[in-house]
């Protein structure tokens, strides 16, 4: 044996053949699993069916528009306002537009100032809330979805925006990304560098009545490469980069009270993008040393980034900024510890109340749906109402830092 070659080395033509084309094997695995994702999703929403959401129950009901369920049963049976639909055994149950009928009539014919839409007047401006982190998995789509239902069931008019190019939040949304969204039918559409749609022509209405959706795809990817050809060919009065979402946003604005968007995990132009429409940012964080230690990192990129787009006239402004703990494990004592550690820190700018990791949420995720869609039928009624508990304290928690900047009580 030669001494020099080593004993178990293969020979030349056995290399040769280990070796993989790395774009070739890719594409087809990708390929692989986007069919296999396509025929699982085809089970739970076959191609001809539209995602719908579930009726509610006068229990719930009540609870969402703020009234007793007396006070509905008094509505049903003297005829007035949206009619809920009676079963055979006698229950009676409410579509969400009905609840928003139900409103709307309330506010029609119920005296002593209260009001049971809380729509923003002419004088609040449109709340625009970013919703970031650096790294994946820190539950920022769960997050998004769960904060824009919670505003539509309190009554709310809500804009969603995917901006992140694997389109998670669009899926939640029942938006097939590969099938259901074409060329231009993304934010990139109305922010684009030639050839700019109007942002309502790329707006599409949900199940979720109340909420609409600006879908996401690869597309988007688009806007990162054309920007920095853009910025060398740039003609004079025409909008820097970082302005694009806000003028695309501000033409829908009167037909909103909230906007929500779902920001790519990196912080490219498209981020950039988001912060500088924004008036409030929520940051989720995942109670794990890497995962601080990423968003540190992502912090320390993001204030020189801002900075650089302040000094180019950029407008930055927050009404406030939060820091939001999720898939948060109480009975964790290392994750307690890193929790103390950001209340110690960032005192008040981390809001009080945690999303609690729970197995009702990854259940429905299972099926391409939130807490709100599944009901308490979906799964056991105690860790179903522990999640929900958290979740409405949560989002209960944003609505009023949005209430505040528009100067309610």
């Amino acid at each position: 044996m030669n001494q020099h070659t080593p004993p178990h080395s293969p020979a030349p033509a056995q290399v040769a053949s280990a070796q993989v084309a790395p774009a070739a094997t890719i594409g087809a695995h990708a390929a692989t699993l986007r069919a296999q994702l396509q025929a699982i999703s085809s089970g739970l929403f076959p191609p001809t069916a539209a995602k719908g959401l579930r009726r509610f129950t006068s229990a719930e009901a009540a609870r969402i528009i703020g009234v007793t369920v007396s006070r509905l049963q008094q509505l049903a049976a003297e005829g007035l306002g949206p009619q809920p639909e009676v079963s055979a055994n006698g229950r009676r149950s409410y579509t969400l537009s009905d609840i928003h009928g139900l409103r709307a009539y309330l506010d029609e014919n119920t005296r002593g100032g209260r009001r049971y839409q809380p729509r923003r007047s002419g004088a609040e401006h449109l709340q625009v809330v970013a919703v970031a982190n650096f790294k994946g998995g820190s539950g920022k789509t769960t997050t998004t979805a769960h904060l824009a239902q919670s505003l539509v069931l309190r009554g709310y008019r809500v804009l969603a925006i995917d901006l992140d190019p694997q389109a998670s939040l669009s899926a939640l949304m029942g938006v097939q990304p590969e099938l259901d969204v074409g060329a231009d039918e993304t934010l990139y559409g109305a922010i684009r560098y030639d050839d700019a749609k109007p942002l309502r022509e790329v707006v599409r209405p949900t199940y979720f009545t109340g909420l609409d959706l600006v879908p996401a795809n690869l597309e988007l990817m688009e806007f990162e490469h054309e920007t920095p050809r853009a910025l060398t060919r740039r003609r004079a009065g025409e909008p820097l980069f970082f302005d694009r979402v806000a003028h695309a946003i501000d033409t829908v604005a009167q037909d909103y009270d909230i906007v929500v968007i779902d920001c790519p995990p990196q912080l490219g132009y498209l981020t950039l993008s988001a912060l500088c429409a924004a008036t409030s940012l929520l940051i989720t964080v995942h109670p794990q040393m890497l995962d601080v230690a990423s968003m540190s990192q992502f912090l320390a990129m993001t204030e020189d980034l801002l900075g650089v787009v302040a000094e180019s006239g950029g407008r930055l402004h927050y009404d406030w900024l939060r820091y939001l703990v999720t898939r948060y494990e109480q009975q964790d004592a290392p994750q307690t510890r890193i929790v103390g550690m950001l209340r110690t820190l960032f005192e008040d700018a981390v809001l009080t109340a945690p999303m609690l990791k729970s197995s009702a949420v990854s259940d429905a995720g299972l099926s391409k749906q939130t807490l709100y869609e599944i009901g308490r039928e979906g799964v056991t009624r105690s860790t179903y109402d522990r999640a929900l508990e958290s979740l409405e304290a949560v989002n209960g928690e944003i609505e009023g830092l949005i209430r505040r900047a528009w100067g309610r009580p």
